[in-house]
C-alpha cells in the first residue's frame, strides 16, 4: 500500500516561488554582511548534548531535540547558532586570531508550537564580533542590522535597544538578584501575553512583593517620547542606586551618541522592556520590529555576551552579535509584498518549434554571455509553451521556428506587453535582456 505523502507537523516544504524568494534574500543578506568584513563559517547541525544543555532558558531546554546516536552518545540538534559558535571559538581561537568577525547561515531546531512564520526547523543568519569589548563592535552589529534591512528594501522598522545591566541593577535594587533570570524570562513575554499576565507570573514564580512588581513594571513601561536623549534624561536618577544601573545607563548613552552618526534616529529607540530571555546576554541587547507588522515579533535580535565561552575555556572571550530569523522575515516580506514573485530564476525561456539544435546552441551562447536561460525541452505548439511561460511568470520568451532557423534570427516576445520583435544579432538580444532584467 503506498505511503501517504505528508509533511511533518511544524516543518515546511518550499515550492520554487518561495524557495527562490528565500535564496534572493540570502544573497542580499550575505552581501550586506560582507560589506562590513564578516567572514563565513559553518558548524554541524548536531552537537554533543552537553554543548547545548543548560545554556538557554528552561523553555528552550524543553524544546531541544536530543537523543542517543548510533554510538550511544548523547547528542542534540542545535537550537541556535550562538552556542555552537562558543564551542567553535574556544576550539579554533589560536587559528582564527582575535578579534574575529563571522557570519553563519543554517537551520536550527526547536520543538515549539508552530505558528505563522515560526516552525520547528527554521533558518537563522547570525553575525558576531568576537574578542573585543569595544563599544564600536556593538555599534557595528547595529549598523549591519540597519544596512541588511535597508538592502532588502524594508523602509519601516525600528531597532529597539536596552541593556542587561539595567535589569540586573534594578533586580539588585529590589533585593531580587537571585531571581534575575526568572524575571527576565517572564518580562521577555510582555509583548506576547500583556502586562497583567506578566504581573501574575511574577507573583507566582518569584518572591517579589506587589510593590516590587509595581516598581519593576513602572520602570520598563517608561517610553521614549521624542528621541533617545529624553528617555535617558528621565532615568538619570537611577544611576545612583548601584553600579550596574550606572554602567548600563552610561553605556546606552555612549552607544546612542555613536548611533546618531551612522543610523537615522527614526530607525532606533530605547525600549526598557526588551529583555532577551536567553541567559547568556550580559550587555547591550536589541530586537527589531517591522512597524507595518508588529505582531510578527522581532525579525533580528541579539546582544553582548561576555561569558559565553566560559564552559569551554578559562580565557574570557567577549562577543556581541545578532541573528536574523529568515523564515519569519520572509513571511513578513511576503505579506508586505516586498519579495520577488518569480517561479524561475532564468531571464528567458527559449521555445523550439522546429528542432532542438538551434535552441540549445542559442541558449549556450546567451549563457556564456551571462544570462540565465531555460529551454523548453520538447518540440511543441507555441500555445502550450506560452502557458508554461505564464505559469512561471516569464517576462521574455524566444521563439525559434523554421523561419528563424533558416535565417539564423531570433524572435523575442514580451509576455507582459505581447510585443514580438525579430533580431539578427545575439548581442542585441543580450543587451536588451540584461538591461531589462
Amino acid at each position: 500500500m503506498p505511503i501517504t505523502p505528508r509533511t511533518l507537523s511544524g516543518f515546511k516544504d518550499r515550492l520554487p516561488k518561495e524557495a527562490y524568494a528565500k535564496s534572493q534574500m540570502l544573497k542580499s543578506i550575505v552581501h550586506s554582511f560582507e560589506k562590513f568584513g564578516f567572514s563565513p563559517i559553518e558548524t554541524p547541525h548536531l552537537e554533543y548534548a552537553e554543548i547545548l544543555q543548560k545554556q538557554g532558558s528552561d523553555e528552550i531546554q524543553k524544546e531541544m531535540y536530543h537523543f542517543k546516536d548510533h554510538g550511544n552518545r548523547e547528542v542534540a540538534l542545535r537550537f541556535d547558532l550562538t552556542l555552537p559558535l562558543a564551542r567553535f571559538i574556544a576550539q579554533y581561537k589560536n587559528t582564527l586570531g582575535l578579534p574575529f568577525k563571522r557570519y553563519c547561515i543554517g537551520n536550527v531546531f526547536r520543538g515549539e508550537r508552530a505558528q505563522k512564520g515560526r516552525y520547528r526547523e527554521f533558518t537563522q543568519c547570525d553575525f558576531d564580533f568576537i574578542g573585543t569589548t569595544s563599544l564600536g563592535s556593538d555599534l557595528e552589529i547595529l549598523e549591519v542590522i540597519y544596512q541588511t534591512l535597508k538592502d532588502l528594501k524594508i523602509q519601516n522598522f525600528t531597532i529597539y535597544i536596552n541593556h542587561r545591566k539595567i535589569f540586573n541593577g534594578l533586580c539588585e535594587h529590589l533585593n531580587a538578584k537571585e531571581y534575575v533570570n526568572d524575571i527576565l524570562r517572564i518580562i521577555d513575554k510582555i509583548d506576547k501575553i500583556g502586562e497583567e499576565s506578566v504581573k501574575s507570573e511574577l507573583e507566582e514564580n518569584t518572591s517579589l512583593s506587589e510593590e516590587q512588581i509595581h516598581i519593576l513594571l513602572d520602570f520598563i513601561a517608561k517610553k521614549q517620547t521624542s528621541n533617545t536623549v529624553s528617555l535617558l534624561q528621565e532615568i538619570q536618577s537611577y544611576k545612583s542606586l548601584n553600579s550596574d544601573l550606572k554602567e548600563g545607563i552610561e553605556e546606552l548613552e555612549s552607544l546612542c551618541s555613536l548611533l546618531s552618526l551612522v543610523i537615522p534616529e527614526s530607525f532606533y529607540a530605547i525600549n526598557l522592556s526588551i529583555a532577551r530571555g536567553l541567559g547568556y546576554y550580559t550587555g547591550i541587547i536589541y530586537e527589531t520590529i517591522l512597524k507595518d507588522l508588529p505582531s510578527l515579533g522581532s525579525v533580528c535580535s541579539g546582544g553582548r555576551y561576555d561569558k559565553l565561552t566560559q564552559n569551554f575555556t578559562k580565557e574570557e572571550l567577549s562577543g556581541v552579535g545578532a541573528s536574523i530569523g529568515l523564515d519569519r522575515l520572509l513571511a513578513g516580506l511576503e505579506e508586505l509584498k516586498l519579495i520577488d514573485s518569480k517561479e524561475s530564476p532564468a531571464n528567458l525561456l527559449i521555445i523550439p518549434l522546429c528542432t532542438l539544435n538551434y535552441a540549445y546552441k542559442t541558449a549556450k551562447t546567451l549563457r556564456d554571455l551571462g544570462l540565465k536561460v531555460e529551454v523548453y525541452p520538447e518540440i511543441t505548439k507555441a500555445k502550450k509553451a506560452f502557458t508554461y511561460a505564464n505559469n512561471k511568470n516569464y517576462q521574455w520568451v524566444m521563439i525559434l521556428g523554421e523561419e528563424e532557423q533558416d535565417e539564423q534570427s531570433y524572435s523575442l516576445k514580451n509576455m507582459q506587453s505581447g510585443i514580438q520583435e525579430k533580431y539578427t544579432s545575439i548581442q542585441d538580444i543580450y543587451k536588451k535582456l540584461y538591461n531589462n532584467s
